[in-house]
Order: structure tokens, then C-alpha cells, then sequence
């Protein structure tokens, strides 16, 4: 039998998008000949994955998955939202959710571990995606963990359990009781998914964004044409409500609509007997930042009558 080499499972993994694992046996099947192999794959349907690997994969599902102190999310691409209601798509998010959740979030590393069928994490979806017919990427993952208390999770337009459109996570610490801790973090995490804060704490804003928005109001205000002294006072009043809209602990609690989260945590503490911390969270929203292809209907089919 003719020696494989790393470098020509590589090519034909490039040449067809298939897993390394069936790149792999193609080549020992076909005694190292690449278009052979490719043949092979073909006939098998494991190379479909190569021609769909350009196409947007905009929807799919968003996975959580907790357990005590580590909580992980993370987010699965397809390209319609009616693979996210196929069942065999819907086993493999929620495992990964698994993975992430075990093995941590680094994507590379967890396309590398081995699923409960025996094939790495990447060479499942590669088989999926010739299976279902759809071009599907795992594209992130998050893991958050405490040293003491939970990390609770939120899945809001929930399809099943543990997946949806917008999962969130968040991190308390505290030595108190793990179930009331856990109904204290859900409901933060649902407020998370509401509003959507981008920073924990007014500590933790990001000083460009600061510098960007303070340069804003400054020039706002500027055009007031009040006294500088006034104009300081009218920047840092903004400011305070600029952290209001962006900080979760500053945020007004979505659920009664008059408590900022912080007094919210602290009112918990107090009512638990011990203190509390919200260590962090993370929000996925199912396709965020992925640019969808805009199609003109009429414009395509005039192209087609043209050829």
C-alpha cells in the first residue's frame, strides 16, 4: 500500500472540502491517486461539502449548554432556517454545546476532539453537510466558568431545549444557595438578551469606545454655545447615561423597569445571606456580523432567460 502523505491528504481535502478522516481512506482506497480519490468521495457524497463551502450560511441554531460553575455557548451555521428544525442538526449543535463545554472555546482545538461516533468534530459536520445538502460552519464558541457559584444560561426563541436564536450566559459567584443563585441568573441572563449590554462593568468599557462617544457629546454640546464649565457638566450627564445604555450592572433591570442591575445583585445578596458577583456574560444572536447575500428575484431570473 502506498504511503499517504500529510501534505496529499491535505490537497484533497482543499480540492473537495470532505473530512480529513474520508480524505484519508479515499486515498488508501484509491493506492494514493488523488483523482481517484476524488472520484471516490464523489460516489460516496462526501465531496458535495466542496461546492457548497461558498455559499452564506446565515442561520442555523445557537447551542448552551451548563453544568454548575462552566456554561458554554456556541453558534452553529446553515443556510436556511429549516435545517435548524432538522433533527440530525439539531443532535450535533447540542453537542458541540458539549464539546465546548468539556474541552473549552477554541475553535480549531474543538474541530480537533472526537464526537461520541468516534469522528472529530470536523469531519462530522463535513459528513453533514454533504447528508443534509447545505454549506454549515461552526463559527464561534464561548466558555465562562466561576471558582465558586453557577453559571446560568438563557435561551430566548427557543427551537428545542438548550437551542435558539439568542443563547446567553452568565457568571455568579458566591458561596449561596446554587438554585436560588441559578433563578437569580436566569433572570439577568434574560435581561442580557433583551438588552443587550456590551460591557460587565463601567470599569471594563473600552477606552477608544469612550474616547469616541466622549469626542461625540463633546462636539454636541459644544454647539450649545454655553460656557465650557456648563459644557463639561452636559458631557459627563451623557456619559453617565451613555454607561446606562452599554453597562450591565448600570442597565435599569428589564423585569420591573426601575432597578439597576448592580442594586438588583446587591438586594440578592442581602436576601441570601452571602456576596455575589457577576464574574461576566456572553450573548450570542444567531448571525450577527455574517453578511447575507441580498438577492433581486427579478434581476436573477432575467439573467437566467438571457443565457
Amino acid at each position: 500500500m502506498a504511503e499517504i502523505s500529510a501534505s496529499l491528504v491535505k490537497e484533497l481535502r482543499e480540492k473537495t472540502g470532505a473530512g480529513m478522516m474520508d480524505c484519508k481512506k479515499a486515498l488508501n482506497e484509491t493506492a494514493g491517486d488523488i483523482e481517484a480519490a476524488v472520484d471516490w468521495l464523489r460516489k460516496k457524497g462526501l465531496a458535495a461539502a466542496a461546492k457548497k463551502a461558498g455559499r452564506v450560511a446565515a442561520e442555523g441554531l445557537v447551542a448552551v449548554a451548563s453544568k454548575g460553575p462552566r456554561g458554554a455557548l456556541v453558534e452553529v451555521n446553515a443556510e436556511t432556517d429549516f435545517v435548524a428544525r432538522n433533527d440530525q442538526f439539531q443532535g450535533f449543535v447540542r453537542q458541540v454545546g458539549e464539546q465546548a463545554l468539556e474541552h473549552g472555546d477554541d475553535v480549531a482545538a474543538l474541530k480537533a476532539t472526537k464526537m461520541p461516533s468516534g469522528k472529530t468534530l470536523e469531519d462530522e459536520l463535513s459528513g453533514l453537510i454533504a447528508t443534509i445538502g447545505e454549506n454549515m460552519n461552526f463559527r464561534r464558541a464561548k466558555l465562562l466558568s466561576v471558582a465558586q457559584g453557577v453559571v446560568a444560561s438563557y435561551m430566548h426563541s427557543a427551537t428545542a431545549p438548550g437551542l435558539g436564536k439568542i443563547g446567553v450566559l452568565v457568571g455568579l459567584e458566591s458561596s449561596a444557595d446554587a438554585g436560588k443563585l441559578a433563578e437569580l441568573g436566569k433572570q439577568i441572563a434574560m435581561h442580557v438578551a433583551a438588552a443587550n449590554p456590551l460591557f460587565l462593568s463601567v470599569e471594563s468599557v473600552d477606552g477608544a469606545a469612550l474616547d469616541r462617544e466622549r469626542a461625540v457629546l463633546t462636539e454636541q454640546a459644544a454647539a450649545s454655545g454655553k460656557p465650557a464649565a456648563v459644557i463639561e457638566k452636559m458631557v459627563e450627564g451623557r456619559i453617565r447615561k451613555y454607561y446606562e445604555e452599554v453597562v450591565l450592572l448600570e442597565q435599569v433591570f428589564v423585569i420591573d423597569g426601575e432597578t439597576k442591575i448592580a442594586k438588583v445583585v446587591e438586594n440578592a445578596a442581602k436576601a441570601l445571606g452571602a456576596p455575589i458577583k457577576v464574574t461576566g456574560f456572553a450573548r450570542f444572536a444567531l448571525g450577527e456580523g455574517v453578511e447575507k447575500e441580498e438577492k433581486d428575484f427579478a434581476a436573477e431570473v432575467a439573467a437566467q432567460l438571457g443565457r
